[in-house]
């Protein structure tokens, strides 16, 4: 239990599904809300999915790819960088309906929604730093336990949206775009960082 504990807070805090549901909502404020959740649906498996094969491969993955954390740092903080701005200047664009089970919508759920908003670096890096630590089974459970939890967060997202009124949703999607810009700014610039100093 302590293990499962040890190994379940660190990764908690790294998706941080309560302080990035503003964000899911900001992406998906014009979205029905049973397409929401689909999306929902969609982001938290995909942030399975990538958390598992980093789990079982992450290491291997990173050397035949030659890629570092840090190069996820930057191109992930490049393409919520990009979505923020679209999401600012071009809404109609960004906020367009999900077209089907193979439509845009399901892209969207899984590139920015599941990678990197749920499981960006940080969370790959609590999920390695884990599995050294407390092994496969603790970790395990903590994704489970994690991915469960952030799925409840935004599948509330109708709920909060429905209480707050469309017009201050609209009003707070455009301020929670621009902190994710924000966001996206302090990953690319910890990349460079990161990368600067392991030189």
């Amino acid at each position: 239990m302590k293990s499962f504990v040890e190994s379940f807070l660190p990764l908690f805090v790294a998706i941080d599904a309560i302080g990035t549901l503003p964000i899911f909502l900001a992406l998906t404020s014009r979205y029905e809300p049973a397409e929401r959740r689909r999306l929902a649906l969609h982001a938290t498996a995909t942030a399975l999915f990538i958390a598992l094969l980093i789990l079982f491969a992450g290491q291997l993955l990173f050397a035949l790819l030659g890629i570092t954390v840090n190069d996820l740092r930057v191109g992930g903080g490049l393409v919520l960088l990009v979505l923020s701005i679209s999401s600012l200047l071009f809404p109609e664009v960004v906020r367009r309906p999900p077209e089907g089970a193979d439509g845009e919508g399901t892209s969207f759920g899984i590139v920015p929604l599941g990678i990197p908003l749920i499981m960006g670096p940080a969370a790959i890096t609590s999920v390695l730093v884990s599995r050294q630590s407390f092994g496969y089974l603790p970790t395990l459970a903590s994704l489970a336990l994690n991915m469960a939890l952030v799925y409840l967060v935004f599948a509330s997202g109708p709920f909060v949206q429905r209480f707050v009124g469309r017009s201050v949703s609209s009003a707070a999607a455009k301020v929670f775009s621009l902190f994710l810009a924000a966001i996206s700014v302090a990953m690319i610039r910890a990349g460079i960082e990161g990368m600067l100093a392991a030189r």
